[in-house]
């Protein structure tokens, strides 16, 4: 098979990519495993016009949108090597097929390394979130906890009190430093520094956290940055390189989502240092602009 743009990844920002260039009339491969980072998440919020709504509920939408643009088509597959043959363009192997693609745009987001804590995945997407705008209020006027993960989460702790009462949970690695400290106090944010060692409750909602003394802690929402790898066999291949973001490697990308490779393009949560469903969209959007605006001079 051969395509002018083959897309890594149908969620958020692969598919508003394939939107501008199908409008563009060029010919779109989307290649999608099924695996979205926004899996964990029965909502996304914070989306102008689409609060609420799932992310599946969302992805459906613009498939059934995309599907009525002849030039576009859909693999569900997983991508399992891509090569640069330079002149007769990028050979990306499936495995359904190979396709053919003058341009590439990696759009299947990041690995998440959560902290190895009993009863944290479980919970993870539903009362264990990372962002306060995507979720936050759905957990407001709550006994809330940021489990620190990051010399950031100081910086998140010092936010959350606007959703609920608010405890840092330091694990002992990540104290506060004096100017942090001072603004958790103005923000009435409470310390803990006994690492918390499981998370109690029942798959949805938790109840409680168990600290490494014995004692337990009231809890009904817990946020936690995770940290983040953008570095998949895919980009390994390819040579992308890479730059580092407040919680891990991204791909590095000029203003119109370039990579470091000739005709490879990266948009959303991979290229994005400020992560949530807004920015994959407008990222992907910038991607497929570019590239679209780029296949002129072939």
């Amino acid at each position: 098979m051969k395509t002018e743009v083959l897309i890594i990844g149908g969620s958020f920002a692969g598919l508003a990519a394939a939107m501008q260039l199908v409008r563009g009339h060029r010919k779109v491969v989307v290649i999608d495993a099924g695996k979205p980072r926004n899996r964990f998440a029965s909502h996304s919020h914070g989306i102008f016009c689409l609060d609420g709504k799932s992310p599946q509920e969302i992805k459906t939408t613009a498939l059934s949108q995309l599907q009525q643009y002849p030039t576009f088509t859909f693999v569900e597959a997983q991508v399992i090597n891509v090569e640069d043959k330079a002149e007769n363009g990028l050979l990306v192997h499936t495995t359904e097929n190979s396709i053919v693609a003058k341009k590439l745009i990696l759009a299947s987001g990041v690995q998440d390394e959560l902290p190895n804590i009993p009863g944290l995945l479980d919970h993870w997407g539903k009362s264990v979130i990372h962002c306060p705008y995507c979720h936050g209020y759905e957990l407001s006027n709550r006994e809330l906890g940021v489990l620190a993960s990051h010399p950031l989460s100081a910086h998140q702790a010092a936010m959350i009190p606007d959703w609920g009462s608010t405890t840092l949970f330091t694990q002992g690695n990540f104290m506060p430093e004096d100017k942090q400290l001072a603004l958790l106090t103005k923000r009435g944010v409470k310390i803990e520094n006994i690492p918390i060692t499981h998370i109690n409750g029942d798959g949805n909602n938790i109840t409680s956290v168990a600290l490494a003394d014995g004692s337990e802690r009231a809890l009904q929402g817990l946020y936690v940055a995770p940290k983040i790898s953008a570095n998949n066999p895919i980009v390994k291949a390819l040579n992308c390189s890479l730059e580092d973001s407040p919680l891990g490697e991204i791909i590095k990308v000029n203003e119109f989502k370039q990579t470091s490779v000739a005709n490879v393009y990266a948009a959303g949560d991979m290229s994005n240092p400020m992560q949530n469903g807004t920015f994959a969209i407008t990222s992907g959007v910038m991607a497929g602009i570019s590239v679209h605006q780029s296949l002129m001079f072939d």
